[in-house]
């Protein structure tokens, strides 16, 4: 029998610390429910003392999620505690994971307190969090330039205070392979209780090897992988779940353990985040990128075609790939609709907004001939983008022209706080005209810092979607739109950024005030 592999995802904790990634409460369930269907064993759903709205989506998840644990982050502060606990407390199954610093730089730069100080209040922290649940997991962050005789004391007397997990974090992307693997081989066999606990690893990407990394964990003792879809995080990202679990499963002879996860559904999980955050994935992304599985050399090619595994070490169908069915068109019905929205995983709170997706699906079916479960991914991620709270802005109406020769102009129309404005601009092509005639409208003083396009499904009929990535002191927005225009596409982005930028309470980062 192999060892159990935990997969612990934390694409809406430290996935969302992203700049212009921070997701609602909404989408939050959503992609909870997709990562349940996947059989993700732990779900860090959040940093509930980090804002109020935090905390109401780790419980909203916390409620509606009945398979994998539900995790709060929290420092180890009496505050940031008690918030996780009260979070957690609706799940099946919970966990808190608290967190204090032990490296020398973070120690003296950062906390300002001494090791023994260190060491204190670690025990506190997990000795509280037990009050809350019996799953704690403890995590010496930066542990990757820690000494590793601290390191053993301070997780030594975290065992004994009561941490069933103890994560090793490479907070900063520092280590590589080697070093990263003999840590572990080195905490498990130099500390006494370490029997009495089970070891994870947590790595960034920061000089791309958070992927090695944790496998080397894995190959030296590690029996939890924290890692998120697509490899989503803050600077360079986070190891990607689907490259830890396919390459688990791939080399069976190398890696003594297994996962639970259902792998078929790791291609779908993937499109989600992509499609709530707007962090497109890149083409030739492991796994999970549209070129993943394309063969476009000759020799390649031949191969394939005379014996799969000529070419090919995984079967895409095997990650989700041959899920990409159409299931809808223009002549079906409302309950058949709203079937395939709780099928995916989309929860519609009231019949208004259910009306509402289904005059958007009825009005996309017109255009488009064959409807995909991407598009209404897709569908449902814009109206929810047209509903952000206190929204200032709205698009009325949009007409451009662009000539051979001719400067491209753009004519729109907003609502903007109740009235009617119109703005005509010219700009270098029609959405540069577009975003600078918003702008002659709503003045904002923000700066566009990213400008994205990608289709949603194939062919020049396809659905598409646009990304916006706006900062204004300090405050980074990610804005989204999609419609089979998309010049259309491009703006109800920009307009939805600006809403978020409005919107005091849209926080660009989760830790923000922290």
């Amino acid at each position: 029998m192999k060892d159990h592999l935990v997969i612990f995802d934390t694409t809406l904790r430290d996935g969302e610390q992203s700049p212009g990634a921070s997701m609602t409460r909404e989408e939050k369930v959503r992609i909870a429910k997709q990562l349940e269907k996947l059989k993700v064993d732990v779900i860090e759903a959040g940093f509930p003392a980090a804002s109020v709205g935090d905390f109401e989506s780790v419980q909203a998840v916390a409620n509606v999620i009945q398979d994998s644990t539900i995790c709060g982050l929290a420092r180890a502060v009496e505050n940031d505690i008690r918030r996780a606990g009260e979070a957690i407390k609706p799940a099946n199954s919970g966990r808190i994971h608290t967190f204090i610093a032990t490296s020398p730089i973070h120690m003296e730069k950062k906390l300002r307190m001494s090791p023994d100080e260190v060491v204190e209040r670690a025990v506190w922290a997990v000795k509280l969090a037990r009050q809350y649940t019996d799953n704690v997991e403890f995590s010496p962050e930066d542990a990757g330039r820690s000494d590793p005789d601290f390191l053993c004391r301070v997780i030594e007397a975290a065992i004994d205070a009561g941490a069933g997990t103890i994560n090793i974090p490479d907070t900063v992307g520092y280590n590589v392979p080697e070093q990263f693997g003999a840590l572990f081989k080195d905490l498990l066999t130099r500390i006494p209780n370490s029997d009495k606990a089970i070891f994870s690893a947590h790595c960034h990407n920061d000089l791309g090897l958070a992927v090695a990394n944790s496998l080397a964990a894995v190959q030296n003792g590690a029996r939890q992988v924290e890692c998120t879809i697509n490899g989503l995080g803050e600077r360079a990202g986070n190891t990607a779940l689907e490259e830890v679990v396919m390459a688990v499963k791939t080399r069976q002879d190398v890696f003594d353990v297994d996962t639970r996860i259902v792998t078929q559904e790791i291609v779908p999980a993937s499109k989600l985040v992509a499609n709530i955050t707007g962090f497109a994935v890149q083409p030739n992304k492991a796994i999970v990128g549209a070129n993943a599985f394309a063969h476009e050399s000759g020799i390649h090619q031949d191969g394939v075609l005379k014996h799969r595994e000529t070419y090919e070490i995984m079967r895409a169908e095997d990650v989700g790939w041959s899920a990409n069915k159409m299931v809808l068109g223009k002549h079906s019905g409302r309950n058949a609709f709203k079937t395939r929205l709780e099928e995916l995983g989309i929860s519609v709170e009231t019949e208004q907004e259910l009306n509402e997706l289904f005059v958007r699906f009825k009005s996309l079916a017109d255009r488009k001939h064959e409807i995909y479960d991407e598009d209404i991914q897709a569908l449902a991620t814009d109206n929810n983008n047209e509903s952000v709270e206190n929204e200032s802005y709205k698009l009325v109406s949009l007409k451009v022209s662009s000539e051979t020769g001719e400067s491209p102009v753009a004519k729109v129309t907003l609502w903007i706080e109740g009235q009617e404005h119109t703005a005509e601009a010219e700009g270098g092509g029609v959405v540069d005209a577009t975003f600078k005639a918003i702008e002659s409208m709503v003045s904002s003083g923000a700066t566009l810092e990213l400008y994205s396009v990608s289709n949603v499904t194939n062919g020049t009929d396809a659905l598409g979607e646009t990304s916006v990535r706006m900062e204004k002191g300090g405050r980074i927005v990610n804005g989204q739109g999609s419609s089979t225009d998309i010049v259309i596409a491009s703006a109800k982005a920009y307009i939805n950024a600006l809403n978020k930028l409005k919107d005091s309470a849209v926080k660009a980062h989760p830790q923000a005030g922290l």
